[in-house]
């Protein structure tokens, strides 16, 4: 244990002991010497402030001063070496996830992290090179765009935008207060109010440009709000429930389908003949059609009506794509 790692559990053992805690004990927990534990509460004591006092009773004991112990922090970062090495690494699992939009933010964060770890006894920088994230799907983001919502975000302020909707290609003048940022799928969405619909709604942050801070306070909506108009359904743009799909696997697909989570609400159950069979709420068909389709005959939707006549048109469509000779 180093002397970082010692100190900030030390600090952790007289914060948390309700009497002077004996010298003896400090070293057992500690797991060094006499001197060291002398050397440690001096350094806590007189560098950085820390309000310890000393036992009364005969055997050398110390505590931190009752109330003013609640109040002292320790100053700056304080972690040990596998700590920050996990740091290092949580830095690296977002940089590639999202190259370029948190990287800049995160730079000076990661810098004061390796120095940290550099002061400590022993300390080795990671392997970062070694831990592999692979996006997909992942669509172009304006790197402004998204430090403009964010900071709305946190300020708790309206914003005035342009929304292109993927799906009809047109354009619109949206006011919203943002509620809350998503990461799905390996992209970003803001779940917002909008102000011109009165309702919410979510949008692909990604479709978004000509961000104005409109000056003006953001309402405020609960989160049971926010999940039961834009969480309850299946997939980003879920919507209120109005259907419960039914979803059977085959016997082969069914060992990755029982250990995947699609929906909160989702229920599942093995039938007789080693398939498996999938309920879950769902809104908007899109979506869920489109991963139920990548199981290709592994998969059946048994209900409701409505939605397995949709998935049956949508694999007419694409059988007669390849009714005829390649283009």
């Amino acid at each position: 244990m180093d002397r970082y790692e010692r100190i900030a559990l030390l600090h952790r053992l007289l914060r948390s002991a309700r009497h002077p805690l004996p010298l003896t004990r400090l070293m057992d927990e500690l797991d060094c010497s006499r001197a060291t534990v002398y050397r440690d509460i001096a350094y806590l004591r007189d560098a950085l402030g820390a309000p310890i006092e000393t036992g009364s009773g005969d055997a050398a004991s110390f505590r931190y001063a009752p109330g003013d112990g609640d109040r002292f922090e320790l100053p700056g970062f304080w972690f040990s070496s596998e700590e920050l090495a996990a740091l290092l690494a949580l830095h690296a699992v977002v940089a590639r996830a999202d190259p370029g939009i948190l990287t800049g933010a995160l730079a000076p964060f990661r810098a004061r992290i390796e120095r940290l770890l550099a002061e400590h006894a022993g300390g080795a920088a990671p392997q970062l090179g070694r831990i592999r994230v692979l996006a997909q799907g992942v669509r172009r983001l304006d790197e402004h765009v998204f430090r403009a919502v964010a900071a709305a975000l946190l300020a708790r302020t309206q914003i005035r935008f342009v929304y292109r909707a993927r799906s009809t290609g047109s354009e619109t003048r949206r006011t919203v207060s943002p509620q809350r940022l998503v990461h799905y799928r390996d992209n970003w969405y803001l779940d917002a109010w909008d102000e011109g619909k009165d309702a919410l709604r979510s949008f692909a942050v990604d479709r978004m440009r000509q961000i104005e801070d409109s000056g003006v306070g953001a309402r405020a909506v609960n989160d049971a709000e926010l999940d039961a108009v834009l969480a309850a359904g299946y997939g980003i743009f879920s919507g209120t429930p109005r259907a419960q799909a039914v979803i059977r696997f085959s016997a082969h697909a069914a060992r990755w389908v029982a250990d995947t989570h699609w929906h909160s609400q989702q229920e599942g159950r093995w039938l007789g003949d080693g398939r498996y069979e999938l309920k879950l709420p769902y809104a908007s068909s899109r979506e869920l059609l489109m991963d139920v389709l990548k199981y290709g005959p592994d998969a059946e939707v048994v209900a409701p009506p409505p939605l397995r006549e949709e998935m049956k048109s949508l694999l007419a469509l694409a059988q007669g794509v390849y009714a005829g000779k390649p283009a």
